[in-house]
């Protein structure tokens, strides 16, 4: 489960969770995306969290169990490299890959 945020849950998620398709069918990994805004997000539980850099100091005000929850940072939301070398450790990590 895989959740993409920005500020509205619009835009910029969306365009992420594009971009991150790609990457995760190239490597054959099967989840669930959604996209929402940034107060939504603080109370959902994904697996994993792709959001961009500039929320960072947002994110770490939520108490969110990073144990659990994987937040990954993009400089370039829509970079597909970039998503590739962040998402794939984490996917290994939770053992999708």
């Amino acid at each position: 489960n895989i959740l993409f945020v920005c500020g509205a849950g619009l835009g910029s998620s969306f365009a992420a969770q594009m971009a991150a398709e790609d990457v995760l069918n190239n490597h054959n990994v099967k989840a669930k995306l959604d996209h929402v805004d940034i107060s939504s997000a603080a109370s959902m539980q994904p697996d994993i969290i792709i959001t961009a850099q500039n929320f960072k100091s947002q994110f770490e005000k939520f108490s969110i169990d990073e144990t659990k929850t994987a937040i990954v940072y993009l400089k370039n939301i829509v970079s597909k490299a970039e998503i590739e070398e962040k998402l794939l450790p984490v996917l290994v990590a939770k053992g999708a890959i």
